[in-house]
């Protein structure tokens, strides 16, 4: 007899995230027909400060509690109309549970019940069939295919829409290519972070922190923060490329501009590319420029990967980049593909990037974020496993990392809880594992 646990209740709740403002959590109860238990999953969704515009929406109540961002309409979506349809369906038929959510929904970019609302389902479904089958959430997912722990993409220096400084680029991350194990790696970039923290400290520089945990200080250049990072590797006894390579994410999507914020000299010769504008620092470049500018980068430092280097409707200058870089470093799509098979489908046909970060409420369900990783992995493409700047305590991005054999983890600087505990998460995954 197949084994049946019945949906018997599904909750949701508004609970705050990691910058205070609200998101939606979900509890689901299922009961197993065969031995009558009663088991519970809960789940927390995050959400992002700097999100692409082909993401799954994000229902917010536009109220005046919490200045509009209040996510009530959600909640009542998961406790009514969610509710509703899965209320005696099986929590096993994971592939099933979301279908009927995406149908219920019924948009292509789930704006009528919210992707949180609906992930939140959909994470509490797979925790509670995984609660009941005495399963760690990575087995549930992966079966017995788990066995590589993901590298942490670690960052440490925060800049972009992450931070109220004067540098551009989002994130600076290390990332301990060299550690003979997450656990070595995790202490290694730990250590690192303290070097950081206290040449920052030698130059009078602030180290408070931004959403994500690294530090945000007053820099000139995007090139003085790497220098800084080196520095600090150094100073904490490793050596750049033998332990350490560099991650960037520009997020550049965020410097799109149109022609009236450009100067006259870069106009003239922009014809047919895209124009980007540099708010904090002022420099404006073409698509060509700022491919020019990685390249240069690439050339003059140990950067291994950059996360949206170009912005997510830039598609002649991503197959550009790729040409240039594709076999050097790992080029990211973010916003360019938004989790999203359809628009990885198409990066990959036109030779787009070369690997994927992976947002579950990018997307929106669970199954649809298993295949947008396996579709990337058939291609050969990287996968990676990430936060959002807005966190809970939910650890589902750790375990998912390890399910899928990602290889890859962004969750922040460890220096704040909500991150802290996805790298806690991973350390216990790691025990299990490998002893």
């Amino acid at each position: 007899m197949e084994k049946y646990l019945e949906i018997i209740e599904v909750h949701g709740r508004e609970i705050l995230d990691s910058r205070g403002n609200p998101t939606v959590s979900a509890t689901v109860t299922v009961k197993d027909r065969e031995s009558g238990r009663c088991l519970q999953g809960m789940a927390a969704v995050p959400s992002g400060a700097s999100t692409g515009q082909f993401e799954a929406v994000e229902l917010r109540d536009g109220e005046t509690r919490y200045f509009g961002l209040g996510v009530q309409h959600a909640v009542k979506n998961v406790d009514e109309k969610i509710a509703s349809v899965l209320v005696g369906e099986n929590a096993l038929e994971q592939i099933r549970i979301d279908r009927i959510l995406r149908e219920t929904d019924g948009t292509d970019n789930k704006s009528n019940l919210g992707a949180n609302a609906m992930l939140a389902v959909s994470m509490a479904v797979a925790r509670a069939a995984a609660e009941a089958l005495g399963l760690p959430l990575y087995r549930y997912f992966g079966g017995i295919s788990p066995r590589l722990l993901p590298v942490p993409m670690m960052n440490i220096l925060n800049g972009g829409a992450h931070a109220a400084n004067t540098v551009d680029v989002q994130e600076f991350m290390i990332m301990p290519a060299g550690a003979p194990s997450f656990k070595e790696g995790l202490r290694w970039c730990a250590e690192v972070f303290h070097a950081l923290s206290s040449l920052l400290h030698e130059k009078s520089l602030t180290t408070s922190v931004g959403d994500e945990g690294g530090f945000a200080p007053e820099l000139s250049s995007d090139e003085e923060a790497i220098a800084m990072i080196i520095e600090a590797v150094e100073r904490a006894g490793y050596t750049m490329e033998k332990h350490f390579m560099i991650a960037l994410d520009a997020a550049s999507s965020e410097w799109k501009c149109t022609a009236d914020c450009f100067h006259e000299d870069t106009m003239a010769t922009s014809s047919g590319q895209m124009l980007y504008h540099l708010p904090k620092t002022g420099v404006d470049y073409t698509t060509d420029e700022l491919v020019k500018h990685w390249i240069c980068l690439v050339k003059k430092y140990p950067i291994a990967s950059i996360e949206d280097p170009l912005d997510e409707e830039d598609w002649q200058g991503w197959q550009k980049l790729t040409m240039e870089l594709g076999d050097k470093v790992q080029l990211v799509g973010d916003d360019l593909f938004v989790t999203n098979t359809n628009r990885l489908q198409r990066g990959i046909a036109q030779g787009c990037g070369n690997s994927i970060l992976i947002k579950l409420n990018q997307i929106g369900t669970v199954s649809e974020t298993l295949d947008a990783i396996r579709l990337a992995q058939e291609a050969g493409y990287t996968a990676i496993a990430s936060h959002r700047s807005g966190e809970t305590e939910d650890t589902t991005i750790a375990d998912l990392a390890v399910a899928m054999n990602t290889g890859q983890i962004k969750t922040g600087a460890p220096s704040r809880s909500e991150r802290v505990a996805k790298y806690n998460r991973l350390l216990r995954i790691e025990e299990e594992l490998h002893g």
